[in-house]
């Protein structure tokens, strides 16, 4: 019977997945549609003067390196008094658009301070971009010059005041004690039309611009010419291309402000100023604006001024600073001009530049006014006499100057040896205004006519007065004593490098060293991490035990050094250490690699022996005990060969020599001081390792770089010794009592020492040496039986090689290929075969046959033995 299907009720989906697909792609193309207007870029209009330079689609705008926009059009203005170029800027650059923000075209273009713009050389011109302040504006006017842009990072901005802008320019260096600081970033004419400089010092030297800081032109070379001498000046090379500004500053000053406003000088001379005064008269007869007043034929100050009073008239002068401290209340002033007489002249080089005042220096308190005289005042009182002494004349002569800030002073008056010869004793007077300057402590330094300073920094030449090229010139050094009697005696020294090493060494500390050899000379330098920190002053040698005593005077500042941890070595030149860890290359520094050096180490521990100089900065670090090493002949150990315990390095050999024998070598070595007693117990055994290839693997494989070394097992007698027996190297064969054989054939093929012999293909010996027979028949070679396979050798063994591939083919018989193990295909090897046991098990003494190969038979016997 068949049921009908009962009616089912489908209820109606209100939303079919498929509209899904529409409603995404709509919010795709929303989101689309909103990116692409939020990035479609910002449109901006710069008015130009010209287009030249800038091209549609290929002029960039750049920010900070950063291309942030193009020049999309460009169009002339309806003025016809420029172009107006359209820009598209990136969307993100819309907080750069203010009212302030400035647009200018970047060129190259080459100054002896740099080329700017260096990078639109190679990528062409571009509009450079300065954002500003204010509100959001999308039209602006080009600027005509590029902006004043400060350099990156923290620093000092400041301006200076000029009358002329000389060979300065944008970039010109600013020096402090001649190292660059800063540079100047802008210049520009304000409303007085002077000269308005803008530089930037950097902030690790801002704080060396005070409020009372100097500036002066350092641009070019000076240079002063007279009839009294020339000198030339320069601050630095760079200076002289570039121009430049150079300033000091008082230590006591407070540090300058931001955009705070200095005078530049022209000169240094008229930036550091000096004091000024009148000086009254009744006319001004020889007497004009640029007149110098000098003192002891030094220019030290100049007339600024002359003016009409009611009483005649008043002359303005100006001191140099340097010299302001030698005008005091009594100080007496006159005019002088060239002097001629019938006897001689005085002076002719006045006749050109004309009169000059001079005047003597007074006590007191300084005045603002002085009367100027027509005539020099009467001198009176008596010099001060001094004895200066050196070991030799520094150069002084009878009638040289004695000179204080190049003021002279006084002069020579007589140069002689001293009563015991010992010394020279060289007489002088000092004028009576001058004898509150010598005090304890002074000293006088022999000055050169002239002087020639050059470097990285600048090159300087000075010269000094005719006087001083023929009649000689010593400076005063004031001390800080008591002023000195009559009589006194000081130090002189041919010059102020002399001096100071005088005093250096009169603090320095003496430290003795000794030595088997010396590699070192007096003068030669101490150093400590390659800086001089002293001098050897003696090396002298020892007869009572044939070594050397080296004496070394160690500058004050460095004296904490010479501790019981400190160790000495030679300093070498060049240092080159090469090993499979890499290599390792030490340079001395240049004075070192001429004249030699010792160079001072610390220990974290305390050193055996702080009075000894060690063959190298290795043996001194591991404070080294010497041994003396006797090694055979073919040994290959050459000096700096290592030392080894169980691989670890324990010490190395220094030198190796031929023995007076011929027959062996003799080393010096030296073992590290921590192993030291170990190692020298009398039952330690040295030997000679090298590297050792075989098919089993590479042994010793650094002394295929470094060469061969030595070996040492430490022994157990308490005896200490000082030489040893160096072993060749050891080989399993040579332990204990091994037997000795002799095999003989036609040929010695492959065969060579250390080829093994083999029983049952294993390694029982090996060939020691081989030579003719006496007739010159056949090859004898000698051979090493182990001691515990001697048992296996007998009268009925068998020898035979086992080198290389043996092949026997024939027509009937086939081919057959006949091979040892791998090593003995390379390297050779001999076989043995032993028939039966016998009493002569171990103890034969004829020699064997080696056969070329083996009888089937042999390869079957299977002997008890």
């Amino acid at each position: 019977m068949t049921h009908p299907e009962q009616p089912r009720v489908v209820r109606k989906k209100l939303f079919s997945p498929v509209w899904l697909l529409p409603l995404i792609a709509l919010a795709l193309g929303a989101w689309l549609g909103i990116k692409s207007i939020r990035e479609s870029g910002i449109d901006v209009r710069v008015h130009f003067p010209s287009a030249t330079g800038i091209d549609v689609s290929k002029t960039l705008v750049r920010y900070k390196g950063l291309n942030v926009g193009k020049v999309v059009d460009i169009s002339i203005d309806d003025e016809l008094k420029g172009v107006n170029v359209d820009l598209v800027l990136d969307y993100r650059a819309n907080n750069l658009l203010k009212e302030n923000t400035k647009f200018w075209l970047v060129t190259p273009k080459a100054s002896i301070t740099g080329v700017e713009g260096l990078d639109a050389l190679f990528s062409g011109n571009y509009i450079g971009m300065l954002p500003g302040e204010g509100d959001f504006r999308d039209h602006f006017e080009a600027e005509r010059e590029a902006p004043t842009v400060i350099p990156s990072g923290d620093g000092l901005v400041i301006e200076l005041n000029a009358d002329t802008l000389g060979s300065l320019d944008v970039g010109s260096p600013i020096f402090y004690r001649q190292i660059p600081v800063g540079n100047i970033v802008s210049y520009h004419l304000d409303e007085q039309h002077r000269i308005q400089l803008k530089g930037f010092v950097q902030q690790q030297y801002a704080h060396l611009v005070k409020q009372d800081s100097r500036f002066w032109n350092v641009s070019g070379v000076r240079v002063d010419a007279s009839l009294a001498g020339i000198k030339v000046d320069t601050e630095s090379i760079a200076s002289i291309l570039a121009g430049g500004i150079a300033f000091n500053s008082p230590d006591m000053s407070k540090e300058a402000e931001d955009d705070q406003l200095f005078q530049l000088y022209d000169s240094q001379q008229e930036a550091h100023g000096g004091s000024s005064f009148l000086l009254t008269a009744d006319n001004a007869e020889g007497i004009k604006v640029g007149t110098d007043v000098v003192f002891r034929e030094l220019p030290v100050g100049e007339v600024e001024e002359v003016k009409l009073t009611d009483n005649g008239v008043a002359i303005h002068v100006r001191m140099d600073r340097p010299y302001s401290d030698l005008i005091g209340a009594d100080a007496q002033f006159w005019v002088e001009g060239a002097q001629l007489s019938l006897s001689e002249v005085k002076h002719p080089e006045r006749l050109i530049s004309g009169n000059v005042i001079r005047f003597t220096p007074g006590a007191g308190k300084p005045q603002t006014q002085y009367p100027l005289r027509q005539t020099a005042p009467e001198t009176n009182g008596q010099p001060l006499q001094l004895t200066l002494t050196a070991s030799e004349n520094p150069g002084a002569a009878v009638g040289a100057d004695i000179r204080y800030r190049n003021v002279k002073i006084g002069e020579v008056t007589a140069v002689k040896l001293s009563d015991d010869f010992n010394t020279v004793n060289i007489s002088v007077d000092i004028d009576t205004p001058f004898t509150a300057l010598i005090t304890q402590g002074s000293d006088f330094i022999v000055q050169s006519p002239l002087k020639v300073k050059a470097s990285l920094d600048g090159v300087e030449v000075s010269g000094t007065d005719v006087d001083n090229l023929t009649k000689g010139r010593i400076d005063l050094r004031p001390g800080k004593g008591k002023v000195v009697a009559d009589q006194a005696q000081l130090p002189i020294f041919a010059s102020a490098d002399a001096a100071n090493r005088y005093y250096l060494q009169q603090k320095q500390l003496v430290w003795t060293l000794h030595s088997p050899s010396t590699a070192v000379n007096s003068g030669s330098d101490v150093y400590y991490k390659k800086m001089q920190i002293g001098k050897v002053t003696n090396v002298k040698w020892q007869a009572s035990d044939d070594s050397f005593a080296i004496k070394l005077a160690i500058d004050p500042a460095y004296q904490s050094l010479l501790n019981d941890k400190a160790v000495f070595w030679p300093t070498e030149a060049l240092s080159l250490a090469a090993s499979l860890n890499g290599i390792d290359l030490s340079v001395a520094p240049l004075g070192g690699v001429i004249k030699g050096g010792i160079t001072l180490g610390l220990l974290p521990n305390t050193a055996a022996d702080n009075h000894l100089l060690y063959a190298s900065k290795t043996l001194a670090e591991h404070q080294s005990v010497p041994v003396a090493l006797k090694l055979p002949l073919n040994s290959g150990i050459k000096s700096g060969a290592d030392i080894r315990y169980q691989g670890n390095l324990v010490g190395s050999v220094a030198q190796v020599q031929l023995s007076e024998d011929m027959k062996s070598l003799t080393a010096s070595a030296y073992l590290y001081g921590r192993f030291a007693n170990q190692l020298r117990s009398s039952d330690s055994h040295y030997q000679v390792e090298d590297a050792q290839l075989s098919l089993n693997g590479v042994k010793n494989a650094a002394s295929i770089i470094t060469g061969p070394f030595i070996s040492v097992v430490p022994g157990k007698q308490p005896e200490l010794s000082k030489s040893f027996t160096v072993t060749a190297a050891a080989s399993a064969i040579d332990s204990g009592n091994p037997m000795t054989i002799t095999l003989v054939r036609n040929e010695l093929g492959s065969i060579k020492q250390g080829t093994g012999i083999f029983y049952r293909g294993i390694r029982i010996g090996e060939v020691t040496q081989y030579q003719l027979s006496t007739e010159g028949q056949q090859v004898v070679i000698t051979a090493l039986i182990a001691e515990h396979y001697q048992h296996l050798i007998n009268a009925s063994s068998h020898f035979y090689d086992l080198s290389g591939i043996k092949i026997d083919a024939g027509i009937f018989s086939g081919l057959q290929v006949e091979t040892g193990s791998v090593e003995n295909i390379i390297t050779g090897g001999i076989g043995v075969a032993t028939e039966f046991n016998t009493q002569t098990a171990g103890k034969v003494a004829a020699p064997f046959t080696l056969e070329s190969k083996p009888q089937s038979a042999w390869l079957n016997w299977t002997p008890a033995l």
